[in-house]
């Protein structure tokens, strides 16, 4: 597993290549990514990729299956630095390959990108959503176990049950199965509209290495700020008060608001599943209709208050905050 100098190299990499090529090839060489404009058009275009990425980074399942796997291996004692990263590796592999079907005049994929009653847009509507609410509730419950065995209580056949899945994911570099699977809904109006850039540049016959700017800066923009977030809560996660009571607090506080979270956007995004493929009535409709598409950037928010809120009061003096 690369080291994190080897990973922010990586991400590095990435933007020289992407902004490099765009930059200093496709524009001076007039190369119209939009189908006209100008470089202020074909720089937008690249902007607006990039845009996309960054935004997708934040998207509410990311966010939480980051922070949880985050904390579950920090507790362990194993390296997570790198967990966001791995995930956004994944989840960017499944875009790059649309891209690049597109690019090489597949046809068939493009008409089926478009047509949400297609086989493909059907199938993945359903794998990918799924994969992620199960994983989201697998995740918040292993937590949940190491909650309440961090305070006396036994882990149970429930606990027993995870083992496997604790073991499936068990380092950061087995992120990357797990956000390809998350991708393959591809549902989302991020990867749609960077989809739909890619193949507006196709038709006015823009050479395939140009095209495939787009989704490079796109990853980039996306491994960028999940690596980024995925290290700075495995920080806040290790972080340790050094008041007993305090620490405690801080702990579960923590833990609580990732959990919850995990859990109410797996109830939402399964619901939407049953709804949209069985039909099924009830309270799923509702469900399956609750917003969570800035869930994620309020989760981050709230967890990184939180951290900076203790760090705060461990600052004051002894005698001005007892525990």
């Amino acid at each position: 597993m690369p080291s994190t100098i080897g990973v922010v190299a990586f991400i590095a990499l990435l933007h020289v290549l992407g902004w490099g090529v765009l930059a200093f090839v496709v524009i001076p060489a007039g190369i119209p990514l939009g189908g006209g404009g100008g470089a202020l058009v074909t720089l937008g275009i690249g902007l607006t990729a990039y845009a996309l990425g960054v935004r997708h980074a934040f998207d509410a399942d990311h966010i939480a299956a980051i922070d949880n796997t985050t904390r579950r291996l920090s507790e362990r004692g194993k390296p997570a630095n790198t967990v966001g990263f791995w995930f956004s590796l994944g989840h960017s592999t499944v875009v790059v390959v649309l891209c690049i079907l597109l690019t090489f005049g597949v046809a068939a994929v493009g008409s089926a990108l478009a047509d949400d009653s297609s086989a493909l847009r059907t199938w993945t509507g359903v794998i990918g959503p799924s994969v992620s609410g199960v994983f989201l509730l697998v995740i918040a419950a292993v937590n949940i176990a190491s909650l309440r065995r961090r305070h006396g209580h036994a882990g149970g056949p429930v606990l027993r049950l995870l083992g496997p899945f604790e073991k499936a994911v068990d380092r950061p570099s087995r992120m990357y199965m797990v956000g390809l699977l998350f991708g393959l809904g591809f549902d989302t109006a991020t990867e749609i509209g960077l989809l739909a850039l890619a193949g507006a540049a196709t038709l006015v016959a823009v050479p395939w290495w140009a095209v495939l700017t787009l989704p490079i800066l796109f990853a980039a923009g996306m491994s960028a700020f999940d690596t980024g977030q995925g290290a700075v809560m495995r920080r806040a996660y290790t972080w340790q008060p050094g008041r007993r009571r305090l620490g405690e607090v801080y702990a579960v506080t923590m833990t609580g608001l990732s959990v919850i979270a995990a859990i109410l956007i797996a109830i939402v995004q399964l619901a939407d599943v049953l709804v949209v493929n069985l039909g099924l009535g009830g309270p799923l409709p509702w469900l399956a209709s609750v917003g969570i598409d800035d869930l994620g950037l309020v989760l981050t928010a709230l967890l990184l208050v939180t951290w900076l809120a203790v760090l705060l009061i461990t600052r004051r003096p002894r005698n001005v905050a007892h525990d």
